[in-house]
């Protein structure tokens, strides 16, 4: 297709990213799909090229910058370009602070801040030479309010929330940037919680979720706009979810 578009998708082994991934191949897009689940992406890949989709893998760990960067220009190398980056990769142990859950919060501030600014650092020089590009960052509802148990994940994405948007600011308009912030949606997130109070929480909190789907619409919508316009900002949750 002559608009197809090189996309690299990170996390791409489950939930947002995999869906990503399945909705933008069958645009007719190609993905380059990321994650350290190598299982899961080559069923994928399977997936997206039984449906008659263009995809590559690649085993992918977002808290190591250099492994990011080769992410990006391996893409580069063999695809000559890249169009757009999403950088979905997060994790979500919740805790209360005072169970001083320390290694937990360094996971999250690992994964959802130095893997997005690790997907930056390897995008922007990429993107600054070839004169364009579009960032695509998925934070998340927890990025404008703050609940209990969730204080660090929160924290996490308010700073790619501010992240995102400096980069947008200090972007030459030629690089579009988009910060995708999803209310609850079916997803492996909350299996990584081991502390009992904030799993009974997340279980009532999640009676309401909407299809990981809903918000790769929302990407592909981002990324199909013309060059001149630049979607800020998209805000997806179940209608339930007040």
């Amino acid at each position: 297709m002559s608009n197809s578009k090189i996309i690299l998708v990170t996390g791409a082994s489950s939930g947002i990213g995999q869906a990503t991934a399945l909705r933008l191949a069958r645009e007719g897009n190609h993905v380059v799909i990321g994650a350290r689940r190598e299982d899961r992406l080559k069923a994928l890949a399977e997936e997206i090229s039984h449906a008659g989709g263009s995809v590559d893998t690649r085993r992918l760990d977002v808290t190591d910058g250099a492994d990011v960067v080769a992410f990006a220009e391996e893409t580069v190398q063999r695809h000559g370009r890249i169009d757009v980056i999403v950088n979905n990769a997060g994790v979500m142990p919740l805790s209360r602070l005072d169970s001083l859950l320390i290694e937990e919060w360094d996971r999250m501030i690992d994964v959802n801040i130095r893997g997005l600014l690790h997907g930056i650092a390897a995008g922007l020089p990429i993107f600054q030479r070839q004169g364009g590009g579009h960032f695509v960052t998925v934070a998340s509802i927890g990025a404008h309010q703050v609940s209990p148990t969730a204080a660090v994940y929160c924290a996490t994405k308010y700073a790619a929330w501010a992240i995102t948007e400096g980069l947008r600011q200090e972007s030459d308009p030629s690089i579009r940037v988009t910060t995708i912030s999803p209310g609850v949606v079916e997803s492996e997130l909350a299996d990584t919680i081991t502390e009992a109070g904030a799993k009974d929480r997340m279980r009532v909190f999640r009676a309401e979720t909407i299809a990981p789907d809903a918000i790769a619409q929302a990407i592909s919508y981002a990324i199909g706009q013309p060059a001149d316009v630049d979607v800020n900002e998209i805000v997806v949750r179940p209608a339930r979810q007040r």
